[in-house]
């Protein structure tokens, strides 16, 4: 059920697999961004990332499952008698195993496929849903970790600002790769790969709002390595790499989602472990990222962080506690505080549908565009 009184929508991923609902539909309150469930579908198993087309009538999911499946499914338009998801046919074979996240671009889906250490393009019908055959990017190499980096690890894929590239960051191989997506044929080529630092097993990345920088948040090792990216080459070059966490934090934790502001003043990473969101202040060059402090999540292991369309709160997917917490983000300082919660079941992920205003506090640039959902 999905319904629209005028505030705002967010859709939510969880783990069927271990208890969760599936996809999760929800209100969310303007003015204090509280969630309200609202339906829930579990026809998808494992549907642990989201995406949505740029005009909001489409939802995409993968199935995180050995198999490895990605689905469609037609939101209703506001009003209209029946306010279900609807699965826009089977789910469709990525022929890759556990992809963990997707991207739109060019006509096509891809999804990251954790398992495989690929990445698929899908090409999509002219209703938005899913085709067939899929075209199967293979990443190559390894890692000195004994368990998580004996092969390539694909666990994010997406576009960058400019839209002319596809970036890959794969935690099995220590490197970001960016690669052309040919629309006609939906095959991607190499184009230029990005060593990290070995062993720190590189999970997601952001892009700075002005395009020129691109923060890649290290799982393995708490850190984010800071990089400057040049669209027209198509090159990501890493400069500096800083600790997400205080030194006293321990070593049982794994960093999970990385986020930077509209204005590219502050970015927040998510930290499962030590179940925390860090704050950090991003100088003038946006080379250098300082740590102001960390936050609790309000939960336990927080596997992803959204900021909301109008840069004002910050919501954690906390997996192991099955709840999603929003924080509201002091404009001043960049620091979350607890807002509310609701109970989520091994929730996974939070994306948001009808964008609003940025606020006058922490907002974008009003050079910088950039297309919803990126």
């Amino acid at each position: 059920m999905v319904r629209d009184r005028g505030n705002g929508q967010a859709f939510i991923g969880s783990f069927t697999s271990s208890g969760g609902h599936g996809i999760i539909a929800a209100e969310v309150d303007d003015e204090t961004g509280a969630l309200t469930v609202q339906g829930t579908t579990d026809v998808v198993a494992d549907p642990s990332y989201l995406a949505l087309a740029p005009d909001g009538s489409v939802l995409y999911t993968v199935s995180e499952t050995e198999e490895g499946a990605a689905a469609a499914f037609r939101i209703p338009a506001p009003g209209a008698p029946d306010q279900a998801l609807l699965l826009m046919g089977r789910p469709v074979a990525v022929s890759g195993s556990s992809p963990t996240h997707l991207a739109l671009a060019s006509g096509h889906l891809l999804t990251a496929n954790y398992g495989s250490g690929s990445v698929t393009a899908l090409p999509l019908r002219s209703d938005g849903g899913l085709d067939a055959p899929a075209r199967v990017f293979r990443h190559q190499g390894s890692g000195p970790h004994p368990d998580r980096q004996c092969g390539p690890h694909a666990h994010q894929v997406l576009t960058d600002p400019s839209g002319r590239w596809i970036v890959s960051v794969d935690l099995g191989t220590d490197s970001v790769r960016v690669c052309a997506l040919d629309a006609a044929s939906g095959t991607l080529t190499a184009h230029s790969e990005t060593a990290l630092r070995a062993g720190s097993g590189p999970r997601h990345l952001a892009f700075h709002p002005a395009g020129s920088h691109a923060y890649v948040l290290n799982e393995l090792e708490p850190t984010l390595t800071i990089c400057r990216w040049d669209a027209r080459q198509g090159v990501l070059e890493a400069v500096a790499e800083t600790p997400v966490l205080p030194a006293d934090a321990g070593t049982d934790s794994y960093a999970s989602e990385v986020v930077v502001s509209h204005d590219g003043r502050y970015v927040w990473t998510a930290n499962r472990g030590h179940d925390s969101i860090s704050v950090l202040s991003l100088d003038g060059t946006r080379e250098k990222a300082e740590l102001i402090t960390t936050v609790g999540c309000g939960g336990r292991w927080p596997r992803d962080l959204a900021l909301d369309p109008a840069g004002r709160r910050l919501y954690a997917a906390n997996e192991h506690s099955g709840d999603v917490t929003w924080f509201d983000i002091d404009p001043r300082t960049g620091i979350p505080a607890p807002a509310g919660a609701i109970e989520v079941p091994a929730a996974s992920c939070v994306i948001f549908g009808r964008p609003a205003a940025p606020s006058s506090g922490i907002r974008a640039p009003e050079a910088v565009t950039e297309p919803y959902g990126a």
